[in-house]
């Protein structure tokens, strides 16, 4: 399990008309992605902008799998197999604070600082276990997917502190999801520092933002 600085692009949005479904926890009209298959080169890079992983250490997180005996999903069955573990995730994550996003065939747990860590602080707060149980569960009733986990931190204090506390935090989310059985090979962990905020730093709820832990999961796939 390593633990890199993880590199920013941009990515283009996809563009092309699908199915929708309601989502039964936010109302929110969002794409069905079951009959997408002929995507797959697309949604591969269309997750959240990080490339979290050098050739290598793709292959070797696939090879992996697939010496554990996990099959690469292909053709429609990638958007399924991916449709059913985010209605999973968005019921295991229901009122616990946790953002759930879905990108492509992506899913995005957005997990804000309020309730991950305190300041200061890469021990994970008392509350936030059982989020995490409910995070491996579903992550492990799925086995065919990555786990990219990607630590931020806010602007206070210097830049070389902020990289560490952020790698530290996301190494103690993703080692508490492999002690509750959720296979190592499946992980990237990686630290942005201050890098990649999603608010503003001038403010206090901006700062709160942006100390989070963000974890993406990608589908295995044969291609």
């Amino acid at each position: 399990m390593k633990i890199r600085t993880a590199l920013i692009t941009t990515v283009a949005a996809l563009a092309m008309t699908a199915c929708t479904t309601t989502d039964p926890y936010t109302g929110e009209v969002r794409p069905n992605y079951t009959g997408r298959g002929a995507l797959i080169g697309a949604a591969a890079g269309a997750a959240l902008g990080y490339l979290t992983n050098t050739s290598d250490s793709q292959e070797g997180r696939t090879n992996a799998l697939i010496g554990a005996g996990i099959g690469g999903l292909a053709g429609a069955g990638i958007g399924n197999y991916m449709d059913r573990q985010e209605t999973a995730m968005r019921e295991a994550m229901s009122e616990s604070g946790v953002g759930v996003r879905r990108q492509g065939n992506d899913l995005l747990l957005i997990m804000p600082g309020d309730v991950t860590f305190d300041t200061n602080s890469s021990s994970i707060k008392p509350d936030f276990y059982r989020i995490l149980n409910d995070a491996s569960e579903v992550l492990n009733r799925y086995p065919a997917t990555y786990v990219d986990v990607v630590g931020h931190a806010d602007s206070t204090g210097a830049d070389d502190y902020n990289q560490r506390l952020s790698e530290q935090r996301a190494s103690s989310v993703g080692s508490y999801l492999i002690s509750q059985g959720v296979l190592r090979d499946r992980f990237y962990i990686a630290g942005m520092g201050e890098r990649s905020p999603i608010a503003s730093n001038d403010t206090a709820e901006g700062r709160a933002r942006n100390r989070r832990v963000e974890i993406l999961i990608r589908p295995h796939t044969t291609s």
